[in-house]
């Protein structure tokens, strides 16, 4: 009993603590915002997404053809500058995000979104696996009426799949923070490190095993 109770007190905080974050003035200017658009560069695109850990996202998405690099970093808040730190406190709006740099002759905008799909948990609230809290919760972003349409019509199709709700909120693109060096290509740089051994590498396992035909040669191993 004891069990129960401290587990449907853990659903109804992070149940509380999303409503908050949407109830909170600046944070709904944020939800309805205009879509800022990023222009190309040398030929590549910028995607965002936010799907739990950035560690781990980071490392599915550069696992894709097409994806020339991933960043992690911040998004979807209210507040300027956010830090590792002040994200973990839930009360910053943010969420742990990445910034995908694509080629979008090789990889479709589409396709990445099948990936951040196709690479969670969609019915989880507020988190990913283990990660619990706003600060973990899964934001597709969008920069104009295409995406938007795109997403929607994934998310629709997913839910009636499933039947169930997803999870995944729909924002329009703002501003991406770039987190701390330490952060940059963490499960590259630390393969040994034990949430890397216990969870990131697992999910892209898990990713790898699902979508063999979207990865690079040399993420196939």
């Amino acid at each position: 009993m004891k069990k129960l109770l401290s587990i449907l007190s853990i659903a109804l905080l992070f149940s509380c603590h999303n409503s908050a974050q949407n109830s909170n003035p600046k944070q709904q200017e944020v939800i309805n915002a205009e879509p800022i658009e990023v222009p190309m560069e040398n030929g590549m695109a910028k995607a965002y997404f936010a799907s739990g850990c950035f560690w781990c996202v980071e490392a599915i998405y550069e696992s894709v053809k097409g994806v020339d690099e991933v960043i992690s970093g911040y998004s979807g808040g209210h507040t300027e500058n956010p830090t590792y730190e002040s994200s973990n406190t839930g009360r910053t709006g943010h969420a742990e995000a990445v910034e995908v740099i694509y080629d979008p002759e090789v990889v479709s905008f589409a396709t990445l979104v099948d990936v951040y799909f196709g690479s969670q948990n969609p019915t989880q609230v507020n988190g990913q696996g283990p990660d619990r809290g706003s600060q973990y919760r899964s934001i597709i972003f969008y920069q104009n009426d295409e995406q938007k349409k795109i997403i929607e019509e994934k998310k629709a199709a997913l839910a009636k799949k499933l039947d169930d709700e997803i999870a995944a909120e729909v924002y329009p693109f703002q501003k991406f923070w770039v987190a701390e060096d330490y952060h940059q290509d963490f499960e590259k740089r630390n393969p040994n490190q034990r949430y890397i051994v216990a969870v990131s590498i697992p999910r892209l396992n898990r990713f790898k095993a699902k979508f063999p035909e979207l990865l690079k040669a040399e993420a196939k191993h």
